[in-house]
């Protein structure tokens, strides 16, 4: 109920994660098959950006504002603070205060004259302004890491390398926010050089007992958690997409046209692998470089008989070394019955 520094820091991160689970599994996919020339409908979601704007903008970010509230010379109390949020954030379509002036909240009484809220994507949190100063200024100042550093005990002088005088930084501390602020960047530049997959867990009832289904909670969930649009995305996109390159190659041994080799561009040589499958056209579409394909039971389809064909192979390879082996030791046989033979009528 009560919402401080912590559980903001907490939601900005999750807005951020949320953000980059828009940009991987509803933006990009949508804009993969416009680039690839797939005819599509686009489907209308919920970015979240202009939330994540309103919380680490450099200029009129709720971060940049406290960071600027704990830097600047005077008395800074967290009522100043909510102050200068009133002003800058005043307009903005996701931030609610009693002290902005704004005739929407003025009458407002779910919302006392010390917190503001804000409207996140999973609803909206209020969070008391008391503390925010203190707690976004809890530094840790150069001389006590200095002296943490002369320290005799090894393992204290290795936790506060920035207290070793030839590391000297005469810049004042980050604060905490800052440093929240930069992990989380470094942690989004890290997840876009992967490939993540996702597991969204949607929670049952709030008492976390057995065999309770609160079906208003679970409806909630599905809909802040945008997984409604990631749905209508996936039913009306294709469950799968490979270049054109790996797919004839790895399914060629299906057809007679494309095996063992293909001699033409890939494109043309899925186009024959499918027509001699007899895959229904509506299951799969041709895109610039890639193919699609819309179900996941065509790709299943796709994998049995690929498991039963490499079977056969095998099976093929297995009887010509037979065969080749069997021969080999029959010819080798009658090479020695011919030499005895031989021998035999001379002495006989």
């Amino acid at each position: 109920q009560d919402n401080s520094f912590e559980q903001f820091i907490i939601n900005y991160c999750n807005e951020k994660l949320q953000q980059i689970f828009i940009e991987l599994t509803l933006k990009e996919e949508q804009e993969e098959y416009i680039r690839e020339g797939i005819e599509w409908t686009h489907i209308e979601y919920f970015n979240n950006a202009i939330i994540c704007d309103l919380i680490e903008n450099n200029q009129t970010g709720i971060l940049a504002m406290l960071d600027e509230e704990c830097l600047r010379p005077g008395t800074v109390t967290d009522d100043t603070f909510l102050e200068k949020l009133n002003q800058v954030c005043a307009t903005h379509q996701h931030f609610e205060s009693r002290m902005s002036k704004c005739s929407r909240f003025l009458n407002d009484t779910s919302l006392p004259h010390s917190c503001f809220r804000i409207q996140h994507y999973a609803g909206k949190v209020m969070y008391q302004v008391e503390g925010f100063v203190d707690k976004n200024n809890d530094l840790l100042y150069r001389d006590l890491s200095q002296a943490m550093w002369k320290a005799s005990h090894s393992l204290i002088k290795a936790l506060f390398p920035e207290g070793n005088p030839a590391k000297i930084n005469l810049k004042r501390p980050p604060t905490a926010g800052s440093q929240f602020k930069a992990s989380v960047a470094t942690l989004m530049k890290n997840l876009q050089t992967k490939n993540p997959n996702y597991i969204r867990c949607i929670k049952p009832n709030d008492k976390k007992a057995a065999h309770i289904f609160n079906d208003a909670l679970v409806c909630h969930q599905i809909r802040y958690l945008g997984l409604l649009e990631n749905v209508r995305v996936r039913r009306a996109g294709y469950a799968f997409r490979q270049a054109y390159e790996p797919c004839l190659e790895r399914y060629k041994m299906l057809c007679k046209q494309t095996w063992p080799h293909w001699r033409g561009p890939a494109r043309d040589g899925v186009e024959v692998l499918f027509n001699e499958l007899e895959i229904p056209e509506e299951e799969f579409s041709f895109g610039r470089s890639k193919i699609f394909i819309r179900n996941p039971r065509t790709l299943f389809k796709l994998e049995d008989m690929r498991k039963q064909r490499l079977e056969d192979l095998a099976t093929l390879i297995e009887k010509i070394y037979r065969g080749w082996k069997c021969r080999t030791r029959f010819l080798l046989m009658k090479k020695s019955q011919i030499v005895i033979a031989s021998w035999y009528r001379r002495y006989a």
